[in-house]
């Protein structure tokens, strides 16, 4: 329950901290059941709030999926996650990532939309919300 407290974990999150501290795997498996039927240990609560969190953050979609992978969500719950936020949104993001990151830089030469468009790649943005977001700021629109 002390982690519950702290954040939402998944099931596999979870039952990796425990096995930590040697208690039995079956007793492990038995309170996580428990947790999930008492409706305390949501794997779709976790995947939400954690994408939540990490949008919030400047994270892109394809970064965001990969983290949750690693803690064990379920795939199909990511990808069900992730497509509810609309791709506008996504753009948004990343434009605002972008407006951080050049502070008042309006201009771009070569070599800084390159290291633009490899730092939005790095954040986990798509090649197509990339290049749309770059494209956009060569125009001179308004980013974020």
């Amino acid at each position: 329950m002390d982690y519950l407290s702290r954040r939402e974990h998944s099931r596999y999150e979870l039952y990796k901290k425990l096995s930590t501290h040697n208690f039995d795997r079956e007793l492990i498996n038995q309170e996580l059941d428990i947790l999930i039927k008492d409706n305390l240990l949501s794997d779709e609560r976790f995947v939400e709030a954690f994408i939540f969190s990490r949008k919030k953050n400047g994270k892109g979609p394809l970064k965001i999926s990969a983290e949750l992978q690693q803690r064990g969500a379920d795939e199909s719950l990511i990808n069900r996650y992730i497509e509810e936020i609309e791709n506008s949104e996504w753009l948004e993001s990343a434009e605002q990532v972008v407006e951080k990151k050049l502070g008042n830089a309006k201009q771009l030469d070569y070599d800084n939309q390159l290291k633009m468009m490899k730092f939005l790649n790095n954040r986990g943005f798509t090649i197509d919300q990339v290049k749309i977001t770059i494209k956009k700021l060569l125009k001179g629109e308004e980013v974020g």
